[in-house]
């Protein structure tokens, strides 16, 4: 069903960003007490027994959790900020929390670092499938200014190198995470954001069915990859 997987192969043959970083990058992520993300994870944690352990208990049974999303309910991908705020809001009574704020990368850090080490997983059957083709369709579309395609730079020419940066494949399975050209945290969206910009195309808005299509379907592409959250990239 994914033209992608047959280009990528199986999961061995698939790279994670983690394995393009430089040996600082990687030992940075290694390292719990050097990972600048677990400042955000501390303040996860803080969120997360101020109302979310109420329902949900200790978090280490959100084990598995951030492996499967994102996932598609009532003809919608929800992704994991979108269910933290929907718990708030719908269940909790207390108001959500912005999409890149502190709080919210944090508590989906922590709920991510539950994960870590497992094999991404999400589910592209049956009323996924549509989303599922719709965010391919978008990752090979050219766009922009520069008539560029997410296939072409992450597909085409991985590996190789642009303004001195090794090429990724684009995988997203150590969302959120710390980038050093950041300096802090971002989520998915935001990295999307910059490569949207980067090439002169419209910047789709956060809410855009669009995007979550296009989220799914990269979770897909990366199925068996390992969880790396929270994640350290140049």
């Amino acid at each position: 069903m994914l033209v992608c997987l047959g280009l990528l192969g199986a999961a061995e043959e698939k790279r994670s960003g983690y394995d393009d970083a430089g040996p600082q990058v990687r030992a940075m992520q290694d390292d719990d007490l050097a990972n600048p993300a677990f400042l955000w994870v501390q303040q996860g944690a803080a969120v997360w027994g101020q109302g979310c352990a109420d329902c949900h208990g200790a978090v280490e049974g959100m084990r598995g959790v951030a492996a499967r999303y994102p996932v598609v309910e009532r003809g919608r991908v929800v992704n994991l900020e979108q269910r933290v705020n929907e718990c708030r809001v719908e269940r909790q009574g207390v108001a959500a929390l912005a999409p890149e704020g502190e709080a919210m990368l944090g508590v989906t850090a922590l709920i991510g670092l539950q994960s870590r080490g497992m094999a991404v997983a999400v589910d592209v059957s049956g009323p996924a499938a549509g989303h599922v083709a719709r965010g391919e369709a978008f990752f090979r579309l050219r766009q922009g200014q520069l008539n560029l395609s997410c296939a072409q730079c992450h597909e085409q020419l991985a590996g190789q190198s642009l303004a001195g940066a090794r090429i990724v494949q684009g995988h997203a399975n150590a969302y959120p995470i710390y980038r050093l050209e950041w300096q802090g945290m971002g989520s998915l969206f935001r990295r999307l954001r910059a490569c949207l910009t980067g090439v002169r195309a419209e910047v789709l808005g956060r809410d855009e069915g669009l995007l979550g299509d296009l989220e799914l379907f990269l979770a897909a592409r990366g199925a068996g990859l390992k969880v790396e959250t929270p994640g350290v990239r140049p």
